[in-house]
């Protein structure tokens, strides 16, 4: 999308067919009118904080071509998915446990890691989660544990035995995608859920507690 906002100013980007750019120099850049595209990884926090939170929940100005691997993901947890130009709606009763592994695109995003395994706490039985794209990725593995989440991390790979309980308490967002994380932990526990440290939520979501009260959720932001 870069590449096409470049593009658009007068840049000369190609992308080869196994992922690299050629980048030619040129003069100057000039003005331009552009529309990016959806934000993926938004798209997929809510779509899964839907998913493990039993809602049935649709969601506008989005790619469903660039969704793929978090709604195949989806349904083999569970969960019904129904796409349609410009949208998709997300409905599920209870989510089973699942096998992720992240990878670059058009594989898992490793930035749904964390959301992922908040959601795996809802699902009854054992869900693996390995994480090949990042190392030390797992820093909101102890604060989903503080809600009562029983997680055993060994090197990059993490198994959620799902199905506990979780408890609302006092928890620190460690990271922007930990913040997410907790965020649907959250809302899957009973009892109140306190998140400090949530600037690190505003360096990559637009409102998200606001999305997520448009969707049902029970949350606010104190100041």
């Amino acid at each position: 999308d870069l590449a096409g906002f470049l593009n658009a100013m007068g840049a000369r980007v190609r992308i080869l067919p196994d992922g690299r750019m050629v980048i030619e120099g040129v003069p100057e850049l000039h003005g331009a009118d552009y529309t990016p595209i959806p934000d993926r990884i938004e798209a997929g926090t809510l779509m899964v904080a839907a998913a493990a939170s039993g809602g049935d929940v649709t969601l506008e100005n989005v790619r469903n071509d660039h969704l793929r691997p978090i709604s195949l993901k989806l349904i083999e947890a569970g969960a019904e998915i129904f796409p349609y130009p410009g949208g998709v709606r997300v409905r599920c009763r209870r989510l089973k446990p699942m096998v992720i592994i992240s990878s670059p695109y058009p594989g898992f995003p490793t930035d749904l890691q964390a959301p992922f395994m908040a959601a795996c706490c809802a699902a009854r039985g054992d869900s693996t989660i390995n994480e090949t794209v990042f190392e030390n990725r797992f820093l909101h593995v102890p604060e989903l544990q503080k809600m009562g989440a029983d997680i055993t991390v060994a090197g990059n790979t993490a198994v959620v035995h799902g199905g506990r309980r979780l408890c609302g308490t006092e928890v620190t967002v460690t990271d922007l995608r930990a913040g997410a994380a907790l965020c649907i932990a959250g809302i899957l526990a009973e009892g109140e859920t306190v998140l400090s440290d949530i600037y690190h939520l505003d360096r990559g979501y637009e409102d998200l507690e606001g999305q997520l009260r448009r969707l049902g959720a029970n949350i606010r932001r104190e100041t």
